[in-house]
C-alpha cells in the first residue's frame, strides 16, 4: 500500500523556474489598505474560484511584507498577477507586476488615482483577469508526485488530542514524505519552549545545530519580552495544562527525521528534507510584529516558502482556509470532526481510540493529500475560505534565506 500511493502521479502546472504547481491561481494584490475594496471587488466580480486576494495594509515601507508579497507572486500555485495600488503608498504595484512578468506570468498593475476612481479601476482589473483566465488555459502541464511536494504544517485551537493524534499523524506523514523524497516544513518555534535539546539533537549537521539554537534562543527571548507564551484559555479548556505540555504535543508534528536547517519566511528550502521555519521577528525593534497573532499568519508564512499545501491541526476546530496554498484541517477529536464536519477535512481520532493503527491513519492522510494535490478541493476551498494576514515585522537582511 505504501509504495502504491507513492507511485501514483498527476499533472502539475509547469512554471518558468521548473517548479510545479497544484493550482493555477490569478493573484489580485492590493498594496495598501486604501486599495483593498477595489482589489476585493475585482475578485468578487470575477466570480471564479481561481481568482484570489491578498494584500498589505501598511502605508509605510516594510521589507518583510514586500518579501512576502514577492514570494506569493513566485509561488508555483500562482499563474498570473494583478497589483492594485491607490497611488500614495511605498509598496509599488508596478514593481510587483514586473516580478510576475519576469516569471513569465501574465501581469498587470494600476493606481486607482490614475484610473479615475473605484469603478474604472475595477473594470480595468476585470478586463485583465478575464484575459488572464483565457491565457492560463494554455499553461504547460508536467507529471509530478510526492517527491515534488512542499507541505507545511502548524497547529491551532489545540486540545489534549492534538499531541496524541492530530499532530502525531502529521509527524508520521512527514517522516513518510521525507523518505519518499518530499519536503515538509514545520514552524511555531514558540511552541517548542523547553525542548531545545530535543530539537538540536535532530540537526543533520553543525550548521543546522547553530541555526536551530539561534532560532530557539531568539524565540524564548521574544516570549519573555512580550510576557506571553503560545498557550491560550482555549487550550486549557481543551485539556492542556501548561506551555510545556502543549510544546511536546506541538513538536510531534515534525516527526523524527533529521532537521536540515532553518529557513526564514519568504524563502524556499534549498533542497528536499525536513525544515524548520523561523517566523519570529529578528531582534532589532519589537513595536510591530507579535509573532503569529493568528493562525492565518502562520499558514501564510508556510505558503511563502513555496508550500503547495498547508496543514492545520486543530483539536477544538477551526474554519479558516488559506490563500494560494490549499489548507487541510485535521483534528484528533472525533466530536469536533462530527460537529464541524463541513469544515474539517480529516479525522485522526481512530489512532487515539485504537480503531486503526498509526500507520493506517497516516496512509489515509497521504491519500487525502494526494487527492488535494490532484485538484480535489479542500473543505475550506469548497466553502470559499481564503484568509490571509501580512503584518509588519523586522527581518535581519543577513539572515533572510538559507543557503
Amino acid at each position: 500500500m505504501n509504495n502504491t500511493i507513492n507511485s501514483i502521479k498527476w499533472n502539475g502546472y509547469l512554471r518558468k523556474d521548473g517548479k510545479l504547481g497544484i493550482r493555477n491561481r490569478i493573484l489580485v494584490i492590493y498594496t495598501v489598505k486604501c486599495a483593498e475594496f477595489v482589489a476585493r471587488e475585482i475578485t468578487v466580480k470575477a466570480a471564479n474560484k481561481d481568482v484570489e486576494l491578498i494584500g498589505f495594509d501598511g502605508c509605510t515601507d516594510n521589507q518583510y511584507a514586500v518579501n512576502l508579497l514577492i514570494s506569493m507572486i513566485r509561488h508555483p500555485n500562482v499563474g498570473a498577477v494583478i497589483a492594485v495600488g491607490l497611488g500614495c503608498e511605498y509598496v509599488q504595484p508596478e514593481k510587483l507586476a514586473d516580478i510576475a512578468a519576469s516569471e513569465d506570468k501574465p501581469a498587470y498593475w494600476l493606481f486607482i488615482q490614475n484610473e479615475g476612481g473605484t469603478i474604472p479601476a475595477i473594470n480595468k482589473g476585470l478586463d485583465f483577469v478575464n484575459d488572464a483566465l483565457e491565457q492560463l488555459k494554455d499553461t504547460p502541464r508536467k507529471e509530478m508526485g510526492f517527491s515534488d511536494l512542499v507541505i507545511g504544517a502548524e497547529c491551532g485551537g489545540s486540545d489534549y488530542t492534538s499531541g496524541l493524534a492530530g499532530n502525531l499523524v502529521v509527524g508520521r506523514f512527514f517522516d513518510w514524505l521525507v523518505d519518499n523524497g518530499g519536503t515538509p516544513i514545520f514552524e511555531e518555534i514558540v511552541e517548542a519552549i523547553g525542548l531545545d535539546k530535543h530539537l538540536i539533537s535532530r540537526a543533520i549537521d553543525e550548521k543546522a545545530r547553530q541555526e536551530i539554537q539561534y532560532t530557539y534562543d531568539k524565540a524564548l527571548d521574544y516570549c519573555k519580552s512580550v510576557r506571553q507564551y503560545s498557550v491560550s484559555p482555549g487550550n486549557f479548556a481543551g485539556g492542556l495544562s501548561t506551555i510545556e505540555e502543549k510544546s511536546m504535543g506541538a513538536l510531534i508534528k515534525s516527526g523524527s527525521r533529521p532537521i536540515q536547517g532553518v529557513i526564514k519566511v519568504s524563502c524556499s528550502p534549498p533542497h528536499s528534507g525536513l525544515w524548520l521555519l523561523d517566523s519570529t521577528p529578528d531582534p532589532y525593534w519589537m513595536q510591530f510584529g507579535i509573532t503569529n497573532p493568528n493562525d492565518n499568519e502562520g499558514l501564510m508564512d508556510l505558503a511563502s516558502t513555496g508550500a503547495h499545501i498547508v496543514i492545520l491541526v486543530t483539536g477544538r476546530g477551526n474554519v479558516v482556509g488559506s490563500a494560494i496554498a490549499p489548507c487541510i484541517k485535521i483534528t484528533g477529536n472525533h466530536h469536533t470532526y462530527e460537529k464541524m464536519n463541513a469544515d474539517m477535512d480529516f479525522d485522526a481520532s481512530p489512532m487515539l481510540t485504537g480503531e486503526s493503527s498509526q500507520e493506517s491513519v497516516m496512509l489515509d492522510l497521504a491519500k487525502e493529500i494526494q487527492e488535494v494535490a490532484k485538484g480535489n478541493p479542500t473543505k475550506s476551498e469548497a466553502l470559499g475560505h481564503k484568509e490571509f494576514f501580512i503584518p509588519y515585522k523586522y527581518q535581519d537582511k543577513t539572515k533572510i534565506c538559507n543557503g
